[in-house]
């Protein structure tokens, strides 16, 4: 019997504490490719570089580097760089939480949805280091071992029984011991409210420059989000999709009357996309 092939990225770079945490625990399960970004690249979405070539580094027996985004990565190692096509993209473990709609912004999800939409069950996990700390954190304050170990568990639940294309699993775990957590919870995304903040400075020449963003504003109370499963001390899991329609508005939408124009039937379902392109087969040798 064939081992399970696995690919692993992040958005933290390849050198990051928690994809170093996530090699150590998915090896035993089978067969483990790494391509992350040789640097950090947080908060950088779903960036693909159409308009700069793409480096990529050979960091050791089935691990490379690359010099671009966390979708850049997924979409090397699935078109050049593995020799086959993995069972499972996982992505992570990320500093920091992915909770409601902080995806749009995540490469850790980006990454994992990249390999959902090119026909691969994806994960991302991140963990829920708390945003304030005098000093920051340090990599060894930052323990992902929980975090590890249950993404671990998790692939191998998923290999044995697989995801339905199309779907992506987005894990936060919270920054707890083990022993603390009351769970693991089923969750929808929440809404993540940063605050809306510019900080205007000026440089040694006079000419001003802007800082954004700003620390999260409080708890959603949506039932059972992801935000409040945090809250509560479980682990969140959220399905997600690709498919970013708003089935809700379609019946607001039949019913607009735009002048001049005439509005043709249409035939959707309320329900999402269905993912039925064939997973390809992987020519390329790999970069070793």
């Amino acid at each position: 019997m064939t081992a399970p092939r696995i690919l692993l990225s992040n958005d933290d770079g390849i050198n990051a504490p928690g994809i170093e945490a996530l090699e150590e625990s998915l090896h035993r399960l089978g067969e483990l490719w790494v391509v992350a970004p040789a640097r950090e690249q947080s908060a950088t979405s779903h960036k693909i570089s159409l308009h700069e070539p793409l480096r990529v580094y050979p960091m050791g027996t089935r691990k490379f580097a690359v010099e671009g985004s966390p979708a850049d990565c997924v979409y090397m190692g699935l078109n050049e760089l593995l020799p086959a096509s993995p069972d499972v993209v996982v992505s992570g473990i990320n500093a920091g939480p992915n909770l409601g709609n902080d995806i749009m912004y995540s490469g850790t999800v980006a990454a994992a949805m990249e390999g959902v939409l090119l026909g691969y069950p994806g994960i991302a996990v991140s963990l829920c280091l708390p945003e304030k700390r005098e000093g920051g954190w340090s990599p060894a304050q930052k323990d992902f071992t929980v975090a590890a170990e249950y993404i671990s568990e998790l692939v191998s639940a998923v290999l044995k029984d697989p995801m339905k294309p199309g779907t992506l699993l987005n894990i936060n775990v919270p920054f707890l011991p083990k022993d603390e957590i009351q769970g693991t919870k089923l969750c929808r995304l929440g809404y993540t409210d940063w605050a809306q903040s510019v900080t205007k400075r000026i440089d040694p020449r006079g000419r001003p420059y802007y800082w954004i963003g700003g620390e999260r504003e409080g708890l959603d109370h949506i039932a059972d989000s992801d935000n409040k499963a945090i809250a509560e001390r479980c682990i969140s899991v959220t399905p997600v999709h690709f498919d970013m329609t708003d089935a809700n508005a379609f019946t607001y939408v039949r019913n607009l009357q735009v002048e001049g124009f005439r509005a043709v039937d249409d035939d959707l379902s309320t329900g999402p996309l269905e993912l039925t392109r064939p997973i390809r087969s992987q020519k390329s040798k790999p970069l070793i």
